[in-house]
């Protein structure tokens, strides 16, 4: 960071939100909006009332002509192009058409900047050391190859276990510290917080590789294939940089029901310490988990875009080139029509090679026709099944929308739900067919995810009572 790069920055977002007049009102505002309630997303009616009853409240205290303008147009103004504080986007259509606005990352970090000159409750350092070391010993660990080292570091670390399972069977608990309780929870606040912080640089990220896309698609003069393979190359990098495959691991550890499960119990079970409750801190915790959710959804709907983007050109495309070659045959017909109108003077102006060709359409060959009354000399016999033909006789018909009842009801008290829970709600009634009318619908639902990373077992039981199983996708449903 020399002068040259700190002159360069002086351009850049964050810093000309710092220099800004309005700084202390952006910058206030926006982080009672959206970072102290932890929200993604605003509606603009919602934001703009926000912001009329906070100018009202400041008009109180510093006068009335401070801040003469209303709410709606200092949110347009956030969010032009020449101060970018905010982005301002419309949902998908089956969302709504009402506009929202969203903080920027540049505005975020400029957010949390400012915030960081707060005087906290409690500065930890012992826990941060800790992880220092923890950190610096998993890559020590996970980088050996000596196999003698690591057997030697695994039995040191079973003797500790079972001297620590000893002392537990004999009697002696050792009583936990309340400050490193209260210092490890808050590092634990401070890395969620960064946590949904570094969702909105991923998703500009995936945002900025769709606009780069739109730009391509408007200016290319290349092929089409050439330009389609620039632009997987580009989706492909970034899927598989450090950032990409961070995001999708924790996305895969994310939807599993076992991890929810486990993360919401530990947060139970930590937020009811009293030590906790002793402390200041906001539901950021309590609520991580819907948070993440919402966070990564959200990517993963910029991805969506990106991939909308590209079935869009491939179909104008294909369009355009059907369009040229009518083209085409639009203007030799008037050409024509022309010779037909005036033709030329010599009547023998062009000349056809006498050898014909000989052509022979298949289609042109008479179909077999077999005799009016056919002559049998043998006599069939009757045959013997030698399989159970009751099967085929006995159908039985999966009612979908009676599927989806169960899934509204079974969504009426939580936010989400697997295939395997749902089946344990509502069991199986009609075998393997209503299973895979229940994955029909996930796949062709806005409101439910197909993880075929991972699997899990449906059970269920015949008419014959025998239990059946199917390794399945992992389905979940959601609102």
């Amino acid at each position: 960071m020399d002068f040259n790069r700190l002159v360069g920055l002086r351009t850049h977002p964050s810093w000309r939100l710092l220099q800004a007049d309005s700084a202390p009102l952006i910058i206030s505002f926006l982080y009672k909006s959206f970072i102290l309630t932890n929200k993604r997303s605003i509606a603009a009616e919602i934001l703009a009332t926000q912001l009329d009853d906070y100018l009202h409240h400041l008009r109180e205290s510093t006068g009335e002509n401070r801040f003469p303008r209303k709410g709606r147009e200092y949110l347009s103004d956030w969010a032009s192009g020449e101060q970018g504080y905010l982005r301002k986007y419309y949902p998908a259509a089956a969302v709504g058409d009402e506009p929202l606005y969203d903080l920027t990352p540049s505005t975020e970090k400029a957010i949390e900047w400012v915030s960081s000159f707060e005087h906290k409750q409690f500065v930890g350092t012992e826990s941060r050391l800790l992880t220092v070391f923890r950190l610096l010993s998993e890559v020590a660990r996970d980088t050996e190859t000596d196999p003698q080292q690591r057997i030697d570091r695994l039995e040191q670390e079973k003797a500790r276990l079972e001297r620590e399972i000893a002392s537990l069977k004999s009697g002696h608990v050792a009583p936990h510290d309340p400050t490193r309780v209260k210092e490890k929870f808050l590092q634990a606040e401070d890395t969620a917080r960064q946590l949904l912080s570094d969702f909105r640089q991923v998703e500009e990220n995936f945002r900025n590789l769709d606009r780069g896309v739109r730009e391509r698609i408007t200016t290319a003069s290349s092929g089409k294939g050439q330009m389609l393979d620039d632009i997987f190359s580009e989706q492909d990098a970034i899927s598989e940089s450090d950032q990409g495959r961070s995001f999708k691991a924790f996305w895969t550890w994310l939807m599993s029901p076992a991890s929810q499960d486990e993360l919401q119990q530990t947060l139970e079970k930590v937020l009811a310490l009293p030590e906790i409750q002793s402390l200041q801190h906001d539901e950021l915790l309590g609520k991580i988990r819907f948070r993440l959710l919402e966070a990564g959804e959200k990517v993963n709907s910029t991805c969506a875009q990106l991939v909308e983007q590209l079935r869009r050109y491939l179909d104008d495309q294909a369009w355009l080139e059907n369009r040229r070659i009518m083209e085409i045959v639009r203007e030799i017909e008037q050409s024509a029509i022309a010779v037909r109108q005036s033709p030329p003077p010599d009547k023998l102006f062009t000349t056809l090679s006498l050898n014909k060709p000989a052509v022979e359409l298949p289609m042109s060959r008479g179909l077999f026709r077999p005799a009016v009354r056919p002559v049998i000399s043998e006599t069939p016999e009757e045959g013997e099944a030698d399989f159970d033909t009751s099967a085929l006789y006995t159908q039985h018909y999966v009612d979908e929308r009676a599927l989806q009842a169960r899934i509204r009801f079974a969504l009426q008290n939580r936010k989400q739900i697997s295939l395997a829970e749902l089946v344990k709600l509502h069991p199986v009634e009609k075998g393997l067919s209503e299973v895979v009318a229940y994955l029909h619908i996930a796949s062709e639902s806005d409101h439910a995810v197909v993880n075929s990373d991972e699997t899990e077992i449906i059970v269920w039981h015949d008419t014959g009572g025998h239990q059946k199983e199917a390794a399945m996708p992992l389905v979940i449903f959601t609102h």
